[in-house]
């Protein structure tokens, strides 16, 4: 964990295989009661989700929250738009990447701080299928080698 965050919800790690990521920014969410209990219980996906930037403000979509098991009839849209927390000059910011072609903002991680919901935001650009080939050799030859130097830590 890094410092300063509390339990790890939802960790989206599809990201930073397809997404070089150049910089991360914490913010806030808006969510309903039923949405912040599923939460809690872990119920979250964020794997297709993105954010935009609408009339000056962040929009996180396609985050997946399951509804709450003992929800009534005021149980909440799974897959709705939800709005994010940011200051008016961080959201300028992500409104000026998300102009950049290739560049995208990707939800990183959502996790409980201090009994808030936050989401650990991502900017980044798309990788191409070379890069990601380059990624997967790297992590083989790291397994490799931990797997040698574990072999030899045993004679």
């Amino acid at each position: 964990m890094a410092k300063g965050e509390g339990k790890v919800i939802a960790q989206n790690k599809k990201a930073k295989f397809d997404y070089f990521i150049e910089e991360t920014i914490e913010a806030g969410i808006v969510l309903q009661g039923t949405e912040i209990k599923s939460a809690r219980n872990g119920k979250v996906q964020l794997v297709d989700a993105f954010v935009r930037v609408r009339n000056g403000e962040a929009w996180i979509s396609n985050m997946h929250i399951a509804p709450y098991e003992q929800g009534n009839i005021f149980n909440h849209e799974p897959t709705r738009s939800r709005k994010l927390l940011l200051h008016k000059k961080q959201i300028n910011e992500l409104a000026g990447v998300s102009k950049v072609q290739g560049a995208a903002i990707i939800p990183l991680k959502m996790y409980l701080k201090d009994g808030y919901a936050k989401v650990l935001l991502g900017v980044g650009k798309g990788k191409k299928n070379y890069d990601k080939r380059q990624d997967l050799k790297k992590k083989d030859a790291k397994r490799e080698i931990d797997r040698a130097i574990k072999d030899r830590s045993r004679y």
